[in-house]
């Protein structure tokens, strides 16, 4: 059964920079389109970036880009999302995500 699970997430301060990982199982990772979405307290969950099967091209939401980026590493079927210059409004939970499939989320806070 396909399953996502997030890790990484934790307390930072202003500026400061966290790495998400999303592992994977029960997929062969290039043949699917991964995404991250957020969603912070009392707002709807929002893309962040997606990162394409087909070409590894990447797309952002423009409150993160420059400052976020998407990997993967196909060998070890996970999907990475480096955040750098992070700002309080990033905080929020995040979520991996592919075809109907979720990951549990994990908590980013940044806050001084």
């Amino acid at each position: 059964q396909l399953q996502l699970v997030e890790s990484g997430g934790g307390l930072v301060q202003p500026g400061g920079s966290l790495r998400l990982s999303c592992t994977t199982s029960g997929l062969t990772l290039n043949d699917f389109t991964i995404g991250w979405f957020r969603q912070a307290p009392g707002k709807e969950r929002e893309g962040v970036a997606c990162i394409s099967s087909r070409d590894g091209s990447a797309i952002y939401a423009n409150s993160v880009k420059g400052r976020f980026t998407i990997s993967r590493d196909n060998a070890k079927n996970t999907v990475s999302l480096q955040m750098d210059s992070l700002k309080p409004e990033d905080t929020a939970v995040y979520y991996c995500h592919t075809e109907s499939f979720w990951g549990q989320g994990t908590q980013v806070t940044v806050s001084s």
